[in-house]
């Protein structure tokens, strides 16, 4: 076959692939928005249950009366007879997106209670389509050239594994150089978070509550997240920035971003463990905290609680330990140290800082300076009739989530979403990897409260997207011979090094 037939073939071949990514997002997508709409089309905009309608009276008031007097605002109608000083203690994201959305977007076209009624809607899909973008960039083959065997033995033997050798060589450039199978494993991953009912019981059309726009928040933040850690990137971790704007939204919008700091936290603590530290990993995650808590201690409700409540101090011990890291990998360039100089160096710093954090923590502990982990953390680890909150304790869904429930809200998720994880083990990445922390995370804390099986929708739906959309691109590659071709281009391009190096060999002893 002559070139130019070959190339035909391909663009061809690239354009039928490029139909029919295209029908399934427009399948998937419809499909996302038409099931949330339901409630809607059969009930009419209508706000449901307590906590939404509770969240449109307070929108209510905030688009009314402004900013200002809503962060004063007293409520004398709620908590009768003691009422409640709302503007101060609830999580106003939500809120200030639905009067922004009227004010700027939709004006007199669109009435206030029909804007929250379908916010749910529109930040399900929303949260659809990021689902497949982190889908997309733990398949992308500069994010998944390892695998988790070789990375440990890489960081037992003190070694690291520069981004040539981190990225992986079994995949297809496509047309608009999108890449196979990443592309896959996103659209399928849209597929999946489109009707997985863990993200549907959140994200139905008048369920005006604060996850429906917190799980968008998230997403987004772990999308960006993982973003800066692309590798062969210069710049990428100035997405660090971004992530640390999106998770002030999710703290504005939700009490779950906790989860979201700690995650990230450890995910960051991880990397040092796997021997992935680097100038790139350590810009990433300084951006994302210093703007991020820097953001979010300007919410009422949330204050000062990163810097001072337990449950949020692991992340801000990693923050400490990157400068502390990243302070030593300059010396050792500097002064170009071996590796046992190196090692002695980080181990005197490392005692010299930890004496010095011992010392703050005993001056400021009987100064009630840290708050104490709240009931619903507690009740993660204690039996959920035990947190010593009536109030905690009363809610049916603190309970321990059981298999049934697993299988009532991930469906087939259950079964696909180990073999997606075990995917990426095997195509593991600094971007990749997060999943793997994502998912024992996710696991745990959903074990603990069947209420936190919310937060296993993004993670179940990226990795079931993962294990079809990589058997759907191998089974496509085999079809149309494509890794027959791979292979004979990697011999060719063997055979042609073979040759530059004779040659070479030949015209030095002719010299």
């Amino acid at each position: 076959m002559s070139k130019s037939t070959g190339s035909s073939s391909d663009y061809l071949i690239s354009l039928v692939w490029l139909g029919a990514v295209v029908y399934g997002l427009g399948i998937f997508l419809s499909n996302a928005y038409a099931i949330r709409l339901q409630a809607i089309e059969e009930f009419g905009t209508v706000i449901h249950e307590f906590d939404p309608y509770f969240n449109w009276r307070a929108t209510q008031y905030l688009y009314e009366n402004g900013a200002k007097k809503f962060f004063t605002w007293f409520d004398h109608k709620v908590w009768y007879p003691l009422g409640r000083p709302v503007g101060s203690t609830i999580y106003p994201g939500m809120q200030f997106t639905a009067v922004y959305l009227k004010n700027y977007v939709f004006g007199d076209s669109m009435s206030l209670n029909d804007i929250c009624c379908y916010i749910p809607v529109w930040f399900g899909v929303l949260a659809t389509i990021i689902v497949g973008f982190i889908a997309y960039e733990a398949s992308l083959p500069v994010n998944t050239g390892g695998s988790i065997f070789g990375v440990l033995l890489s960081a037992l033997c003190g070694q690291y594994a520069d981004d040539k050798s981190m990225a992986s060589s079994g995949s297809a450039s496509r047309i608009f150089g999108l890449s196979s199978p990443a592309v896959e494993s996103a659209v399928f991953a849209m597929g999946f978070m489109a009707v997985v009912p863990a993200h549907l019981m959140r994200s139905v059309g008048g369920g005006y509550d604060n996850e429906s726009v917190a799980v968008t928040a998230m997403t987004l933040t772990f999308y960006l997240w993982m973003r800066s850690l692309r590798s062969q990137d210069q710049y990428g971790y100035l997405f660090g920035f971004l992530a640390g704007v999106a998770y002030f939204y999710m703290v504005a919008a939700w009490g779950g971003y906790i989860f979201v700091l700690n995650l990230i936290g450890a995910h960051a603590a991880s990397l040092v463990l796997l021997g992935r530290f680097s100038t790139r990993v350590y810009l990433s995650y300084t951006l994302f905290y210093v703007v991020g808590t820097s953001l979010a201690i300007q919410v009422p409700v949330v204050g000062w609680a990163p810097l001072k409540s337990l449950e949020q101090l692991a992340p801000c011990a990693v923050f400490f330990g990157y400068q502390i890291l990243q302070y030593c990998e300059i010396v050792r360039k500097k002064k170009k140290m071996s590796r046992k100089e190196a090692w002695k160096f980080r181990i005197q710093v490392a005692v010299v800082s930890l004496m010095i954090a011992a010392l703050l923590i005993v001056a400021i502990t009987p100064k009630t300076y840290f708050g104490p982990i709240s009931s619903r953390v507690r009740g993660l680890f204690v039996p959920h009739t035990k947190t010593g909150n009536p109030l905690v304790d009363s809610v049916a869904e603190h309970q321990a989530a059981s298999n049934q429930a697993y299988w009532q809200y991930l469906h087939i998720l259950c079964y696909l979403a180990p073999v997606g994880l075990a995917m990426v083990l095997f195509r593991f990445g600094d971007s990749a990897s997060f999943l793997v922390v994502y998912s024992l995370t996710a696991y745990f804390f959903s074990h603990k409260m069947v209420r936190l099986v919310l937060l296993t929708a993004p993670i179940a739906s990226a990795l079931g997207g993962i294990a079809v959309g990589r058997f759907v691109a191998w089974s496509v590659s085999s079809l149309i011979g494509e890794n027959n071709d791979n292979a004979d281009l990697t011999t060719e391009k063997k055979n042609d090094d073979v040759k530059q190096t004779k040659s070479n060999g030949k015209s030095k002893k002719k010299k």
